[in-house]
């Protein structure tokens, strides 16, 4: 008689959440951002501890007393971990946990967890190694040495070299060896770069607060299927699809990680060949939770991060997401220069996204003008090529048995036509045109 092996559920880890007033207020929005990342990460919250001092303490951070509250509150609640939202030195950290008797995890840890849990390509699991190691180097007593059991050997000994430093060495080897490795992963990255930017096609990446709808509405544009979820760091990975535009125009969509108030610094680094995809976009989609009260905060947040990665001078149009909660109706606003600057859309409805694709060929269509060229009867490949690739204007039968054509063209665009094998540089006319505005704009 067989018996078939029944899965048990892991018992959720049951968390006590800590945050200090340390400023003259105390966000709200921060404790809520705490126990989202608490309920990402997997944890079950059964308590919250709040407190006010001038300055950390220095041996626990909390101070005395709410450390024995803290003490009392996991003895009382069987807390597993306590997470503190705020960076605690080793120290701290250490002596946190003898009081608690159980893990304490400050705030970069716990995102740093969620992100070893979010990683699923070969770059991305590098990246939070990184990321983790790097923070966790100044929190080693011991028990690392799991990086490689023995190294021993003739001559590889070491006299006199502790525990520690030998579990320090390993730490370091390892880190050497996850920068050598990424650095090629960038590598790599470039060429792709590079490849795409041989064809004529510009780059949209999505940016926004974490659990803004990225993913949601990139789903949406592109009939993706990127994994979505009501929690925070959903995606962590970079999607990269290509998108039709009206007029024979395309576009190629980026979904990339979220930014959060706070991220840490070790894990910007980490990420940089990733978070290069926004540095290297020709447009960026700022997509903000139109239902959030905290939004304005959110987007200075994201605006920090992208001017850490030097991305704050591209062109971005603010995508306001989540309308069917507000009761808004799908609109876009246009700044004091006349260009598109923010829209109004839902991504779970999907209201306003035909609005949100007339915006972004409207944005390209501004960068384009009008050529014309005089192909002869010979060119009838080339001629099928412009069909195939551009927006053609219209066209008219030449005596001489070929076509006048007019094109709309970006630089990008025309610097491709240019390098095509059946083009010649008398096929193009000198008085090239701005495109007419379009419909709408």
């Amino acid at each position: 008689m067989s018996h078939k092996a029944v899965s048990v559920p892991r018992r959720r880890e049951r968390a006590l959440l800590v945050q200090l007033r340390l400023t003259s207020r105390i966000g709200q929005e921060e404790l809520e951002e705490l126990r989202l990342l608490a309920e990402s990460a997997g944890a079950e919250v059964c308590g919250t501890i709040l407190g006010s001092r001038q300055v950390p303490a220095a041996a626990t951070f909390v101070g005395q007393g709410k450390a024995e509250e803290i003490r009392a509150a996991c003895a009382r609640d069987h807390v597993d971990i306590v997470l503190v939202n705020h960076d605690l030195s080793p120290v701290q950290e250490r002596n946190l946990e003898k009081i608690a008797g159980c893990r304490v995890l400050d705030r970069t840890g716990l995102i740093l967890d969620i992100f070893a849990q979010r990683a699923h390509s070969a770059e991305g699991k590098l990246q939070v190694e990184l990321a983790q190691l790097e923070h966790l180097s100044t929190r080693l007593v011991r028990g690392w040495t799991h990086l490689e059991r023995q190294k021993g050997g003739i001559g590889l000994r070491g006299p006199g070299e502790t525990q520690l430093e030998v579990d320090r060495r390993l730490v370091r080897e390892r880190i050497k060896k996850l920068n050598q490795r990424l650095k090629q992963v960038s590598v790599q990255r470039r060429s792709r770069r590079r490849a795409r930017h041989k064809v004529p096609i510009p780059t949209v990446s999505f940016v926004g607060y974490t659990n803004a709808g990225k993913s949601s509405l990139f789903n949406r544009l592109t009939s993706s299927a990127v994994y979505e979820a009501n929690q925070l760091f959903a995606t962590l990975d970079p999607t990269m699809r290509r998108l039709e535009m009206p007029g024979k125009s395309a576009i190629i969509l980026a979904d990339t990680v979220g930014f959060i108030r706070h991220l840490p610094h070790d894990l910007v680094a980490a990420f940089k060949s990733t978070l290069e995809e926004v540095a290297e976009a020709d447009l960026l989609l700022h997509v903000v939770d139109a239902a959030n009260p905290e939004r304005l905060e959110q987007m200075q947040r994201v605006h920090e991060v992208l001017t850490e990665i030097h991305a704050d001078s591209i062109p971005q149009i603010v995508v306001f997401n989540k309308i069917d909660l507000t009761g808004e109706a799908p609109r876009y606003e246009r700044d004091a220069h006349g260009r598109i600057a923010r829209i109004w859309v839902s991504a779970r409805t999907g209201e306003g996204l035909d609005l949100l694709r007339e915006v972004l060929a409207t944005h390209f269509r501004h960068h384009r003008q009008r050529y014309i060229l005089h192909l002869p009867p010979e060119t009838g490949r080339l001629r099928a090529t412009l069909y195939e690739r551009f927006d053609i204007v219209g066209e008219v039968p030449m005596e001489s048995g070929g076509w006048e054509i007019r094109v709309a063209l970006e630089i990008p665009q025309l610097a491709w036509l240019r390098q095509h094998a059946d083009f010649r540089e008398e096929y193009l006319l000198s008085d090239a045109k701005p495109v007419l505005a379009p419909t709408g704009s």
